[in-house]
């Protein structure tokens, strides 16, 4: 199969090709965990989480790795206001956002790593880059010398020169130039460690350099991911100082998710306007949530509307319906639903393969739900194919996280069924309708 994914290093659509055979590595940047998460934080733990389930089901096996950065001046603060340790705090959100990324029908990545967990590491690599003249200390403070990295700006398409002079560079007489950038900071405020320039902690740039390279035997990895705001400065920040020690740009490919956006406007604290996801989830389910999401290319804005989220609703519901459905006339005729062989999946697929255009294969899983519904609805079905379809339907919902469920036939329930039938073959409305009830009750139908 042909893969192609947009490479924002390059600005353009790439062949996907892997540095080891049928293997991909993958790091994502995670959260700074001092709050409960916002919807716009579930853009990528979707978009990466519907990657890594198309590339294991089209036979890669996946190694993808988030990480949780818990050490961070607003998680200080945050500690503070809560009464309770850093580590008490961000235990704490880790386990919300954990619920979070289930509840929207994520999966947890293969290896979530803590920075706190690397401090040891982060201190080493700061140290080397010392050594080899890519950073300087200042009273305590180590910083990075971006002006040896030639190429500087290439991921995000940043001047310079317009960096130098531009108000987004933060005045610091200690630096040598404007645009270096912490890697280790004194502090006497929180949590800190001993280091070779006195008591502190890590910069955020250089955290994810460094569980990169630990849990990264090749130091190299096929995908970087993160959303659209973090390509500068962090991402461009983490490839300078991988240049300055290994020479490369840390991944083959680098992905981007864009915003998401409430009520057609960028979420904002400012605006007032942040939405906690655990709250949409609570309110409208984890697949309605997800589908709204999914309805978007990953590198275009989402809109959460009264609209879109009625629209998502409502395809749920009918994929649930059909689904169930499928599931009855099925298991009613002794039919085992692990047999069926998935039709008109390659479409599919190849929707995914061109840039995980999840827009384009919902249209597939569509004209799929379509189908059932027209052979769900004949006179003589064809169960050949309505169990080949059924098996559709279960891998696409596993590859897009759609969490879509049916219920397994007991003895009761398939008498039950077949009761129902009958009266209603028979035109037996009044008894067809109780027995309908009772399916209902007992979340069949």
């Amino acid at each position: 199969m042909n893969i192609k994914f947009y490479n924002s290093l390059s600005n353009s659509l790439q062949d996907f090709n892997t540095l080891e055979d049928n293997k991909v590595s993958m790091y994502v940047c995670g959260p700074t965990v001092y709050n409960y998460p916002h919807i716009g934080n579930m853009r990528p733990v979707v978009v990466f989480d519907t990657l890594k389930r198309f590339l294991t089901y089209i036979g890669y096996k996946v190694t993808y790795v988030s990480n949780y950065t818990d050490v961070d001046d607003k998680i200080i603060k945050a500690a503070k206001q809560e009464g309770k340790s850093e580590k008490e705090l961000t235990d704490f959100y880790i386990r919300e956002f954990e619920k979070t990324v289930k509840g929207i029908g994520s999966q947890v990545p293969d290896v979530t790593p803590r920075v706190t967990q690397y401090i040891d590491k982060i201190i080493a690599y700061i140290d080397n880059l010392v050594k080899i003249g890519a950073a300087y200390v200042r009273d305590g403070d180590v910083y990075f010398r971006v002006e040896n990295i030639k190429d500087y700006g290439a991921l995000s398409g940043i001047n310079i020169e317009d960096l130098k002079v531009g108000a987004r560079v933060e005045e610091n007489s200690q630096k040598e130039s404007p645009l270096d950038f912490a890697l280790w900071k004194k502090t006497e405020d929180g949590i800190k460690w001993t280091s070779p320039w006195g008591e502190g902690r890590p910069g955020w740039h250089t955290e994810c350099c460094v569980m990169i390279d630990t849990i990264f035997p090749n130091h190299y990895i096929d995908i970087h991911g993160g959303g659209y705001d973090l390509k500068f400065p962090h991402h461009e920040n983490e490839i300078a100082q991988t240049e300055a020690t290994h020479h490369h740009k840390i991944a083959k490919f680098w992905m981007h998710n864009a915003f998401i956006n409430f009520g057609n406007e960028k979420m904002s604290k400012s605006l007032g306007n942040i939405v906690l996801a655990k709250d949409m989830i609570s309110q409208y389910g984890g697949a309605v949530t997800r589908l709204v999401i999914l309805n978007a290319h990953y590198r275009q804005a989402v809109n959460f509307t009264e609209d879109t989220i009625k629209e998502a609703q409502q395809v749920v519901s009918r994929m649930q319906m059909a689904y169930k459905q499928a599931a009855l006339k099925l298991q009613s005729n002794n039919i085992d639903l692990d047999q069926g062989k998935p039709l008109y999946i390659d479409n599919f697929l190849a929707a995914l393969a061109d840039d995980l255009n999840t827009a384009n294969a919902l249209a597939e899983l569509y004209n799929v739900l379509k189908e059932v519904n027209q052979i769900i609805r004949n006179r003589e079905i064809d169960y050949q194919k309505l169990n080949d379809l059924f098996k559709t339907l279960t891998d696409m919902f596993f590859v897009l996280g759609l969490d879509i469920t049916y219920v397994k036939f007991d003895n009761d329930i398939s008498l039950l069924y077949k009761e129902y039938l009958e009266s209603k073959e028979n035109k037996d409305f009044a008894k067809s309708d109780e027995l309908r009830q009772k399916l209902i009750e007992k979340g069949v139908m």
